[in-house]
């Protein structure tokens, strides 16, 4: 029988998902993990919020949010292992253990930290300005999640590629001096992930304020997809379905035989009302059920800290054995 391929995505808990998030990362991966021949790791990655938000109210309403919507989404947590990355010491631990044979010169190259500085230096700041040791630091962290339960396979975006790489790097020299303990990561990027058009046509993304939320009532849900930017064609033209904004957002969400439909309906001249009455239509029909699944787990944050609680302990069950041979190679035993 075939050894299981460990697969680690991490979710930072810094605000709510939008409608892309869920069509690009969390449908997909939730889908992946009911495979027979993966072991899935979620984890809300807590300690990476702290990087970015010093907002603590929003760090713990937004690890609420995002837990209660992957699991009103259908994550069998049975099948899987969901746990907060805060919930799980030995992390930090290890990150000190890897820490301690990362270069500085890695650290350097990092992207978020070379952003930083170009910014200092073009506002003539000092370019470690704002700086902290979290942002300089964190891809050892990020590898400190993946290397702790040896994942093969990391999900990723393009721009999280590098810190796999780094990831890659500091395994093996932790391997190189202390014996081969670490499995070396892959990056997955998935160059067909679906990334949905926002509401003005350009990517949605919350930078630019044009997103949908995944979790609208669905009055709100209604008006924020009647706001999505069209054309000035009239009803009985002949439209373009591959130049439609809204047209892009029903195929992500419609089985072929719909998208097939809609096209012939584009061709016929649908009217526009007529298209978004019917990708709001769709949507809702995805939706209503874990919206009131999500809605119940927010009003009751008890049941999903226990889940966490129990997905947190499958992962311990892991870490500390792991960390235990870790410290024994590295030399911290226990004397006599």
């Amino acid at each position: 029988m075939s050894k299981k391929q460990r697969v680690l995505t991490g979710i930072t808990t810094t605000g709510t998902p939008p409608l892309g998030n869920y069509v690009g990362a969390i449908k997909p991966a939730i889908a992946a993990s009911r495979a027979d021949d993966i072991d899935s790791f979620y984890f809300l990655a807590d300690y990476h919020a702290l990087v970015k938000c010093e907002d603590p109210e929003r760090v713990q309403r937004s690890t609420l949010e995002i837990a209660a919507t992957w699991l009103a989404l259908g994550l069998d947590t049975s099948r899987s292992v969901f746990y907060r990355q805060s919930d799980v010491p030995e992390i930090p631990e290890l990150t000190w253990l890897l820490t301690c044979v990362t270069a500085k010169g890695l650290m350097n190259r990092a992207h978020a930290y070379k952003a930083s500085v170009d910014a200092n230096l073009k506002a003539e700041e000092d370019p470690d300005f704002g700086v902290t040791m979290g942002l300089y630091s964190y891809p050892v962290l990020m590898a400190a999640d993946i290397l702790m339960f040896n994942a093969k396979r990391v999900p990723v975006g393009k721009d999280q590629v590098q810190h796999l790489e780094m990831a890659r790097d500091i395994a093996q020299r932790f391997n190189h001096r202390y014996g081969e303990l670490f499995e070396l990561p892959e990056a997955e990027v998935d160059e067909h992930v679906a990334t949905l058009p926002g509401t003005d046509g350009r990517k949605m993304s919350k930078s630019y304020d044009n997103t949908i939320p995944l979790w609208l009532p669905e009055k709100k849900l209604r008006k924020a997809i009647m706001k999505i930017k069209t054309n000035s064609q009239e009803p009985g033209e002949p439209k373009d379905p591959d130049s439609a904004a809204v047209f892009s957002v029903y195929a992500a969400f419609a089985s072929p035989e719909q998208r097939a439909a809609m096209r012939q309906a584009f061709a016929d001249g649908i009217a526009w009302g007529e298209v978004k009455q019917q990708l709001f239509e769709l949507i809702n029909a995805e939706l209503t059920v874990p919206r009131e699944r999500y809605e119940a787990l927010i009003s009751d944050p008890a049941k999903v800290e226990k889940e966490l609680t129990v997905g947190a302990e499958r992962a311990r069950e892991l870490s500390r054995p792991f960390i235990a041979e870790l410290r024994e190679a590295v030399g911290i035993r226990r004397l006599g």
